[in-house]
């Protein structure tokens, strides 16, 4: 098993961008609520410690995880939020139920990311026992929420600088052009 034995929230400090100027937004399930506050938990500790100011941290609650993308879209469409963290956790039951919250899940996370192009992260357990569960938010393998607070911190800051090497590129080809064509 790829889990076995590790802590999956270990991550290098240095390789995570300074978190000061972004705005995020969290939506958190209402829904095996003893898992996804230890989620939240995990996750605004690792966005304070790399900076976000507590006034730029936006966190709402849904009643369960098939309702994260449109938390997520309502924090997208009302909020000025750089990312949104979507926090759940769907446990393996005797039906095929969970397959289908699973799927619905994490395709309506992936479109309202394309949708909005702006990260809407995926920290969503998807465990076969409530004791993976506990495991995987604060356990012995780590807490998802901080490794979706790392991803959300690491993808604005991606976005923002691709934004700013084509602002950068743009002004260099309108210098360019001005220079060949500005005196004519």
């Amino acid at each position: 098993m790829a889990t076995a034995n590790k802590n999956l929230s270990e991550h290098d400090p240095k390789q995570i961008p300074n978190a000061s100027s972004m705005r995020i937004g969290i939506v958190v399930s209402e829904w095996n609520e003893q898992i996804t506050s230890n989620l939240l938990k995990g996750a605004k500790s690792i966005l304070l410690k790399y900076g976000l100011k507590e006034e730029n941290l936006h966190v709402k609650h849904v009643p369960g995880s098939f309702e994260l993308p449109t938390g997520a879209q309502f924090m997208l469409e009302y909020l000025s939020v750089d990312a949104v963290i979507c926090l759940g956790c769907v446990i393996q039951g005797e039906t095929k139920h969970f397959d289908f919250v699973c799927q619905g899940v994490s395709q309506g996370i992936k479109d309202v990311s394309l949708k909005y192009n702006q990260a809407v992260i995926f920290g969503v357990l998807t465990d076969n026992t409530l004791q993976q569960s506990i495991d995987r938010s604060g356990g012995k393998h780590g807490n998802k929420g901080e490794e979706a607070a790392i991803s959300a911190i690491k993808m604005v800051a991606l976005q923002n600088k691709l934004q700013e090497e084509s602002k950068q590129n743009i002004e260099k080809a309108l210098a360019a052009v001005e220079k060949e064509f500005g005196d004519k």
